[in-house]
């Protein structure tokens, strides 16, 4: 079930919703969780038996890290061993039967695997629950319920935030809903859903016309549309739910970490990673950045880890190598930036024109990266971005559209707005106190809600990017 979708969006949330608001606090728990099956089962009710095979595996798991002290640590690699067997299993088996098809030329047929979809998600969450009590970090959760109820907590179940067990234990056992916290959800919701229904969708149509096209039939201002839409698409895309699962999650009295802070701000790798992705970037830092050692071991080890840690992440990103490399291209810069000791923020205020030329370097590292991301294999990204830096020959008798047929009016309107909403300039809004100013927001977001709405009954099926992850 999409949250950008008529059934969800004036079906199941309303009906959940006002279930949830009429009943006592000790059927909370009991209702979200038979709403977040039915709403994973929706879509794939025959992937319903893996996500809760995952419960079971991290509720005996946990116990059984807590209970033989002696043995937890064997306890602990089991779990994980379990865990990564089902993700290696339904997104990298047939990823590795193809390479290895490759290089040794043999002929073992590929499986007709379907991934199920969240499973990257709801796997990293679940893993940080049971190395949490491996840590000491948190009690074992004995009671079933309340730990399916973690994992498959429908506002973040498909494309996160990933909620880090640690973060919402106590929320789970008790929380508070009220008024102030049911408005604050239902305006974070309608600004995600405005986000990918008005922007995302909007530059995803451009991407889209430039991409299914060969590099070599379209000019380099083409290429550079087409790579900055897609920019914009994914933030839009992946924000915007990130403020929906945010939004849902105040509505029913959980607080879930931020998981973007205008990310395309920053003047360094760094700086991106901190403001991008939040919360799988905090999960690699706390469960494998350290455990790894950290940055406490010298240099060339720091290095070390901060590339096992970027190949990971294009790894969980997709079984694909334009993933592996922009993964690894965005660690070259993390580790060149560490090496010339590159703050994320410095304390001595730079020039202008410093700022400016730091900035620049960011974009182009980022959305070089991302023409990587959306291309279907490596060759057609390299040729993509020869051709936005103009060294590709274009084969100019077959540029069969120009500008006009990748953009209209309202889509000029859209860019202006992505560009806009790209900057804190609004960030403050859903904290304005005056009245006046608070009625002109609450008309504002009204306003969006409509709009949105119109657009999701006109279109058709709109998957989130995030959700093949």
């Amino acid at each position: 079930m999409l949250f950008s979708s008529m059934t969800f969006v004036f079906m199941f949330l309303p009906i959940v919703l006002v279930l949830y608001l009429v009943t006592k606090k000790e059927l909370h728990n009991p209702i979200l969780l038979i709403a977040s099956i039915i709403f994973y089962a929706w879509g794939e009710p025959k992937y319903l038996a893996i996500i809760l095979l995952t419960i079971l595996v991290n509720y005996f798991g946990a116990i059984s890290v807590n209970k033989f002290s002696s043995h937890k640590k064997f306890a602990l690699v089991l779990t994980i061993i379990a865990n990564l067997s089902f993700l290696f299993y339904f997104k990298y088996f047939n990823f590795v039967i193809d390479n290895c098809n490759n290089i040794f030329h043999s002929h073992i047929n590929a499986l007709n695997i379907v991934m199920p979809i969240g499973i990257s998600f709801y796997t990293f969450q679940a893993l940080s629950y049971v190395i949490d009590v491996y840590r000491g970090e948190c009690k074992v959760q004995k009671d079933i319920y309340k730990l399916a109820l973690y994992i498959c907590l429908f506002p973040q179940l498909i494309a996160g935030p990933i909620v880090k067990y640690h973060d919402v234990a106590e929320q789970i056992d008790s929380r508070e809903v009220n008024f102030e916290k049911v408005s604050l959800g239902v305006k974070r919701f309608i600004i995600g859903l405005s986000k990918k229904m008005l922007i995302a969708n909007t530059m995803g149509a451009i991407a889209d016309k430039i991409f299914v096209q060969s590099p070599d039939t379209f000019s380099h201002g083409i290429a550079w549309l087409g790579s900055v839409a897609y920019s914009f698409q994914l933030f839009f895309d992946f924000s915007g739910y990130s403020d929906m699962a945010i939004g849902l999650g105040l509505i029913f009295g959980f607080k879930f970490m931020e998981n973007f802070n205008y990310p395309y701000i920053s003047k360094s790798i760094t700086e991106f990673w901190r403001r991008w992705h939040i919360s799988l970037s905090t999960w690699f830092k706390q469960y494998v950045y350290i455990s790894l050692g950290g940055n406490r071991q010298g240099l060339i080890k720091t290095i070390r880890n901060l590339g096992i840690v970027f190949l990971l992440t294009g790894i969980w990103h997709g079984a694909a190598w334009n993933f592996v490399i922009w993964g690894l291209w965005h660690g070259f810069f993390i580790i060149v930036e560490k090496m010339c000791n590159i703050k994320e923020y410095d304390s001595k205020p730079h020039s202008w024109w410093v700022n400016g030329i730091r900035h620049i370097y960011c974009i182009l590292a980022f959305v070089i990266g991302w023409v990587m991301f959306r291309a279907d294999n490596m060759a057609y990204a390299w040729k993509y971005i020869l051709n936005m830096f103009g060294i590709l020959h274009i084969k100019t008798e077959e540029i069969a559209y120009a500008l006009p047929y990748y953009v209209d009016r309202w889509e000029i309107i859209i860019f202006a707005a992505a560009i806009i909403c790209s900057v804190p300039v609004f960030n403050k809004m859903l904290e304005v106190k005056n009245k006046w100013a608070l009625a002109g927001v609450n008309l504002w977001l009204l306003f969006l809600f409509v709009l949105s709405a119109a657009t999701i009954a006109a279109s058709t099926y709109n998957p989130f990017i995030y959700f093949r992850f």
